[in-house]
């Protein structure tokens, strides 16, 4: 499990690696969400803190969620934003209603990986989606290349018995 989360972290930092030097020549802010990757709008003004604020508008199409009066809602499901916080994750400026995706984050429990210099922000899979695959036992699918750079996936092997070698150097 530790070794699992060790790697996707890994990922998730080479990823903002790559990204990060496309998003310094453009001087955008980018959201990776979902492993989808979006450009949103830079805030009005610079906030004295490190979250991240991002219009609704900008919200829907990185997130795919949307305010709703149940909370803050993706299809069927729904985080209400908690009593007496509104303002930690709302924010109006003039016309543009702002929402504070880090602190969102913060509330689910998703790990967050923010490279300021170049305003990459990476989002994890949150904590349910991360641990599913221990109430069924069923290993998550991955695939890897053999010696011989032949990709095997393990549900390739679904069915029989599996030997799985890790090494790392840290």
């Amino acid at each position: 499990m530790l070794k699992m989360l060790s790697l996707s972290y890994f990922a998730m930092m080479c990823l903002l690696v790559a990204v990060s030097s496309i998003v310094v020549e453009a001087g955008v802010r980018v959201v990776i969400y979902d492993n989808r990757t979006t450009e949103v709008a830079p805030p009005p003004e610079t906030p004295s803190t490190d979250d991240l604020w991002v219009t609704l508008e900008d919200l829907k199409r990185a997130t795919g969620y949307v305010i709703k009066p149940q909370g803050v809602c993706r299809d069927e499901l729904c985080f209400p934003i908690p009593s007496g916080r509104r303002s930690a994750f709302l924010s109006k400026k003039g016309s543009i209603t702002w929402f504070n995706l880090s602190e969102f984050a913060r509330l689910l429990r998703q790990p967050v990986a923010h490279e300021a210099e170049a305003s990459v922000w990476y989002f994890g899979p949150r904590p349910d989606e991360q641990n599913g695959f221990i109430s069924s036992l069923a290993a998550p699918d991955f695939k890897l290349p053999d010696m011989n750079g032949k990709p095997h996936s393990l549900s390739d092997f679904r069915g029989k018995k599996v030997l799985l070698l890790t090494w790392a150097s840290w």
